[in-house]
């Protein structure tokens, strides 16, 4: 061994000699130390500075309308800190225990008006107490919360002077994926808190929010920022941060804001009237995946497939009927779920509307008269549970955890076993063939699964070569689904 090690080590002593040699004649061709850097070089740092600069500004027009929502619950939900990946940014996770004590409670909020505060809804539901820290340190009362379950928005009235700078609303339809925001709020207590990311995806879709489609950042959020504003370089508010997917509670790189877009529709009905009026056609509706899209002898992703039609709702009126495909609805093309659900809920209640629609083969022209949203159709789901467990399937695409009896009851899923999906990859076959994070597999092969064990187990000898069928449920009711490799 040492003959070996040390000719080895003699050689490379060499050829460091020479080399430092070398190293000479290249330094004494480029600039010495304390010399200006290269043109190239200030170009560079010039570009750099121009982003800092950019942060800069949009930080110092937001950062004014930042405040603190701070409550007092005296009955809450104690418990542990689980591992749920979609963390409750507002820190509460469902427990066990409940103590008729005030406990405390903290957010974040952005002034969008003379005394109007925009936040998430769990940042302030259940509390007998809410306040905010202006950023100037003023502490002022919440004299009235409106709110909506199923965007999880809340407006928070407080008294004011006038003297207090008003956010800038923003676009978020006009946002891309590479765009640089900023995300502001309280996380951990520390206030006023900056983060940069860039936006990584849109129209994400998350079990814990039933009507919205969320934009996705990389910039850096966690507990207490709920509620907090996204912000573009041009200082405008274009999200409001609710959630984080995360396995430890704290930030792994993935957040979630409700667009702004959505909260303009949403904040002047309730502080109008203090409800949103949402329309609806009365139907069960499913993703065109490549299998279905065959049955229906339409392309994958055009159109949004009826799976049912509810009795006696505008929907049977206007003679839809199951497995059409609504194709477009008053000219704008459907290729999701959330394009129609979207359009009809803001189309206004008792308005007609041109439906362009494929049935066996056949394409309809449909008018419908939508209505106003009866209260109990839908549920808003909140998905926070103690403890789950896990279970990743890389040749499905998706990931899946047990389903507790508290998510069951949140979820309508009362009385079902299965493996519920957290997260699909939909470059993958889950994902191809329109599975969402929320689904709940009952079986797999036709084998029952009652959990994420059953789950693994029957994976275990399941061939996607040969077909994996997955009966899933979900608030459309249940489909099976096969997937197959490419």
């Amino acid at each position: 061994m040492k003959k070996w090690v040390l000719p080895i080590s003699r050689h490379w002593m060499a050829i460091l000699g020479v080399t430092a040699v070398l190293l000479g004649a290249v330094i004494c061709s480029q600039p010495c130390l304390g010399q200006a850097p290269a043109e190239e070089d200030q170009q560079a740092i010039a570009q750099a500075n121009n982003l800092s600069r950019a942060f800069r500004a949009a930080a110092k027009s937001v950062i004014p309308t930042v405040v603190t929502v701070r409550t007092t619950t005296r009955s809450s939900n104690l418990g542990g800190s689980g591992a749920n990946p979609l963390e409750d940014l507002f820190g509460d996770t469902p427990g066990r225990r409940r103590l008729d004590v005030p406990l405390p409670g903290m957010g974040s909020g952005v002034v969008i008006g003379d005394g109007l505060v925009l936040t998430n809804n769990h940042v302030v539901e259940g509390a007998d107490e809410v306040t905010i820290d202006l950023s100037d340190g003023r502490r002022r009362p919440v004299t009235e919360i409106k709110t909506d379950r199923q965007t999880d928005l809340a407006v928070l009235r407080f008294e004011s002077d006038g003297s207090l700078p008003i956010a800038k609303l923003g676009d978020s339809d006009k946002l891309d994926i590479g765009d640089w925001v900023l995300a502001v709020g309280n996380p951990f207590e520390l206030e006023q808190t900056v983060s940069a990311g860039i936006i990584s995806a849109k129209g994400r879709s998350l079990g814990s929010v039933e009507r919205a489609r969320f934009l996705q950042t990389d910039a850096a959020i966690n507990p207490g920022n709920s509620g907090g504003p996204l912000v573009n370089l041009a200082g405008e508010v274009v999200g409001i941060n609710t959630a984080i997917f995360s396995r430890s509670g704290g930030y792994q790189g993935i957040g979630f804001a409700i667009p702004i877009n959505l909260a303009k529709w949403v904040v002047p009905q309730l502080t109008e009237s203090g409800s949103v009026r949402r329309a609806y056609l009365g139907v069960r509706i499913g993703p065109v995946t490549p299998t279905r899209g065959e049955e229906l002898g339409v392309a994958p992703n055009q159109g949004v497939v009826i799976e049912g039609v509810i009795d006696d709702s505008p929907a049977a009126r206007g003679g839809l009927r199951k497995d059409d495909v609504v194709l477009s609805f008053d000219g704008q093309a459907m290729q999701q779920v959330a394009d129609l659900q979207e359009i009809v809920e803001r189309s206004g209640a008792d308005s007609e509307h041109k439906l362009k629609v494929m049935r066996g083969g056949e394409l309809l022209d449909l008018q419908v008269v939508v209505e106003a949203m009866p209260e109990d159709f839908g549920r808003a789901a909140r998905v926070l549970a103690p403890t789950p467990k896990f279970f990743s399937d890389d040749k499905l695409g998706l990931t899946v955890m047990d389903l507790s009896d508290y998510m069951a009851e949140q979820l309508g899923f009362e009385g079902k076993k299965g493996a519920l999906i957290m997260s699909v990859d939909k470059s993958r076959p889950a994902g191809r063939e329109g599975l969402t994070d929320g689904m709940l597999i009952l079986k797999v092969n036709g084998k029952p699964v009652t959990g994420v064990a059953d789950f693994a187990e029957t994976m275990k000898s399941a061939s996607l070569s040969n077909g994996i069928a997955l009966e899933v449920f979900s608030e459309t009711g249940s489909r099976t689904v096969t997937l197959k490799s490419k």
